[in-house]
């Protein structure tokens, strides 16, 4: 049975301020590096059959730290893994867009990557890693806002994938010809310390 088990990386400075992260090379911060090792000892008691990142460095630092708990080395980068492009948007806060763009900058053309666009290539990973990996057991590490997409699409369920907390756990399986969850955003692993 094909299972992808993504995990959405640490949490940055970035998120902390609301500031709009898309392609930025931003790094995790403290609390991401321990909430990164927290997720790490946690998969490193199953068995995984291919590892995949975002090539972003919140998602690789948070992909690095799982691969040295589970003594696994990242397969490969997947560029379909990114976050939303934020377009000229990338970098700053709700106070900054208004006063560069003004109150209504959410009208203006930012370049931004729509949702349509996220679930296709969502769509397009999930489905190429099941064609070519039938069968195995697979944990990709990603971005919030992708994989609430992504996940939208799957399930063709507008009501899930809503706000995934850094480093959650989402496994979706392959039942015959539709996925179905059998772990959603879960962070047990981070409530063993109390967060």
């Amino acid at each position: 049975m094909t299972s992808i088990t993504f995990v959405r990386h640490g949490i940055t400075d970035h998120n902390i301020e609301n500031r709009a992260q898309g392609h930025t090379q931003n790094p995790l911060n403290e609390t991401g590096r321990t909430q990164a090792a927290l997720v790490a000892k946690r998969l490193a008691g199953e068995h995984w059959d291919l590892f995949i990142s975002s090539d972003l460095r919140r998602a690789r630092e948070t992909a690095d730290i799982i691969a040295a708990e589970i003594k696994k080395p990242v397969d490969f980068y997947d560029v379909r893994l990114r976050e939303m492009d934020r377009g000229k948007i990338a970098d700053t806060t709700e106070a900054e867009r208004v006063q560069r763009w003004g109150a209504r900058w959410h009208e203006l053309d930012m370049k931004q990557e729509t949702d349509e666009m996220m679930r296709a290539r969502g769509r397009s990973f999930v489905e190429e890693m099941a064609a070519r990996f039938p069968g195995q057991k697979i944990l990709a590490v990603t971005h919030g806002y992708f994989l609430g997409q992504t996940l939208k699409e799957l399930m063709q369920d507008e009501s899930t994938g809503v706000k995934l907390r850094n480093t959650s756990v989402t496994t979706i399986v392959l039942n015959d010809t539709a996925w179905t969850y059998s772990l959603y955003d879960c962070i047990k692993h981070l409530e063993v310390t109390g967060g």
